[in-house]
């Protein structure tokens, strides 16, 4: 890595977001590798919980994704 910051000030806000997308989709392939503290992963668990409780609520995540393109024209 790299011991000088980025400069992403030139960026478009298209082109922030894509790097955004970028980041998370590379930080999502070793999720284990991600520090979190206790207090993170109590309330990650009590929100899985409340997920599961919950059953079928909510949006499937292509949907989602679907209408965020769908917003930006």
């Amino acid at each position: 890595m790299s011991s000088r910051p980025l400069d992403i000030s030139g960026l478009s806000p298209e082109e922030q977001l894509r790097l955004i997308e970028q980041l998370w989709d590379n930080l999502s392939k070793n999720p284990d590798d991600i520090p979190i503290t206790q207090a993170q992963r109590e309330e990650l668990d009590r929100r899985i919980a409340e997920a599961d409780a919950d059953g079928g609520s909510g949006i499937p995540w292509d949907e989602v994704q679907r209408r965020v393109r769908d917003r930006r024209g």
